[in-house]
């Protein structure tokens, strides 16, 4: 190639080279590409990183409607116990329905939509979990006793449980698949052998009944009204009378300790609030407010 020639390309080259460097700018980087990460995980600790637009989980307990079955010997401490719950978890409800522990057990058999069972005993809800209806096992969460009442003004002279089985006196009991006639049979049982007293005394109680309630609640309240001369209830429902009945004295070591066990349902429409609320009811606010109401711990 002539020199003269050779000299003319290399100048066009240079001046090309030139006005490309002057022409061209550096695209400015991202605010995502410059960005330092917004949380920095500490040393040795594994980073999550949420999806966009993922929603944050929320700590709080969702809000629920919950239905509860239980037996009318608990109506005044559940009534308080429904109360604190719903204060502690905000919009949570909690609808209550009372009826003796073996009709609500029937209830639910046929078909009931509930989340949760609190009976008068174990044998009720026991019989849910075998026959596959519950959530899981029988939870016992408190306990009672027995008492013997009779109206404040005591027209039959009663002066202890024997007298439930004199000549003339009317009984106010309850249905034979109610649990407190099981406990009371039980109480009269032991009060036949206290000390080789009365060997009659259940036959002659049964003859003295002169009504059968659906509940322990339908006891109080005859004998209350002075329908009946006594009867044998919870030691929470005669508390709960107050000084509408009297309660007579039961010889030492006679008295039967009842136990009250609840269960979530199989088919519960709220099956994880059911479960919250059954392990609230064993813990210490609950058991605080059945004390109160004269239940004892399980």
């Amino acid at each position: 190639m002539k020199p003269r020639l050779l000299a003319v390309l290399l100048i066009a080259t240079l001046a090309v080279a030139a006005c490309t460097s002057a022409g061209t700018t550096t695209p400015a980087a991202s605010p995502a590409a410059t960005a330092g990460p917004a949380t920095i995980a500490p040393t040795g600790a594994p980073a999550t990183v949420a999806p966009t637009g993922a929603p944050v989980a929320s700590t709080e307990p969702e809000p629920a409607e919950l239905t509860v079955y239980a037996a009318s010997s608990l109506t005044e401490a559940f009534d308080a116990l429904a109360a604190a719950y719903e204060a502690a978890n905000p919009g949570t409800t909690v609808t209550l329905s009372y009826d003796s522990s073996a009709a609500l057990r029937a209830k639910i058999e046929q078909g009931a939509r509930v989340d949760v069972f609190a009976s008068a005993d174990t044998k009720n809800p026991g019989a849910l979990v075998s026959a596959g209806l519950a959530g899981g096992p029988v939870t016992p969460f408190t306990a009672n006793e027995l008492a013997v009442i009779v109206p404040a003004s005591n027209p039959a002279g009663l002066v202890d449980p024997y007298g439930l089985a004199g000549p003339g006196v009317k009984v106010i009991a309850a249905g034979e698949n109610v649990p407190i006639t099981r406990y009371a049979t039980q109480l009269l049982e032991n009060l036949e052998a206290y000390k080789g007293a009365q060997a009659d005394l259940i036959p002659s109680y049964e003859r003295n009944i002169v009504s059968r309630e659906d509940n322990v609640k339908g006891i109080v309240a005859k004998v209350e009204l002075g329908e009946g001369d006594g009867g044998i209830v919870y030691a929470t429902d005669a508390k709960a009378a107050g000084d509408k009945v009297r309660s007579l004295p039961i010889p030492p070591g006679t008295n039967v300790r009842t136990t009250c066990g609840a269960v979530t349902l199989a088919d519960a429409p709220e099956p994880a609030a059911a479960d919250a609320f059954l392990a609230w009811l064993t813990g210490p606010d609950a058991q605080a407010i059945l004390a109160s109401y004269g239940f004892s711990a399980p």
